[in-house]
């Protein structure tokens, strides 16, 4: 079953075409890499899958309902509610503790539950650090943070915009493995990566190239 198709979408910023006719399906429960140099449209694509950007043309089934014709406002609630975002950035805040920062995730969506909200954390090996604050946690574990934060909400897909760019060896291979059992849990996962070894555990591997698909690999 499908739960992501982009239908020759083309995202244009004026003389610029950042994607160019893409055509991509996603199944439920699929881990897919997508990988490509610098300008090659990786980001512009997340951001449209992940409700942040329209495409100029084209369509972007997400559970067979057209997000692209969505209003800004509709897409706020279905990102909201479906989609859980992991970026190499982090974007915690930095006043809230490890433990307030998932709340408030959940605070946006429905309501807060702290005993959830510490199962989320003791999931990605943080529940000893729910009272410290971003600043105090290490670049491996603002990480976690991040993908406890996006989790919280069960979202039906999950996207990874270079979720180990920032780290060393040890913390990347802490973090695939909690992609790693997510997805063996059924969890649909889209990584944005420049990373081989990080693409190397999804099950297809996508590569753009100057706003198109220009090639799969399947392992």
């Amino acid at each position: 079953m499908e739960l992501l198709e982009l239908k020759n979408v083309s995202k244009e910023y004026g003389k610029l075409k950042a994607l160019d006719g893409i055509n991509l399906s996603v199944r439920q429960g699929e881990w897919l890499a997508i990988m490509g140099p610098s300008g090659s449209g990786k980001t512009t694509m997340m951001n449209i899958v992940g409700c942040m950007d329209k495409p100029t043309s084209g369509e972007v089934f997400l559970e067979g309902a057209d997000i692209a014709r969505e209003s800004e406002r509709n897409l706020t609630v279905i990102r909201r509610d479906k989609i859980g975002l992991v970026f190499q950035q982090f974007y915690l805040v930095n006043y809230l503790s490890a433990l307030e920062n998932v709340m408030v995730a959940q605070y946006y969506h429905s309501m807060t539950d702290e005993k959830e909200a510490l199962a989320a954390l003791d999931r990605v090996g943080l529940a000893d650090r729910a009272k410290h604050l971003p600043g105090q946690l290490s670049g491996g574990e603002q990480q976690r943070l991040c993908i406890a934060r996006a989790l919280i909400n069960y979202p039906r897909l999950i996207l990874a915009d270079e979720p180990t760019g920032n780290l060393d060896e040890a913390n990347e291979r802490l973090v695939i493995e909690i992609f790693k059992e997510l997805h063996a849990e059924g969890s649909t996962i889209i990584v944005v990566t420049h990373d081989p070894e990080v693409a190397q555990d999804a099950e297809r591997t996508v590569v753009l190239e100057h706003g198109r698909v220009a090639r799969e690999v399947r392992a």
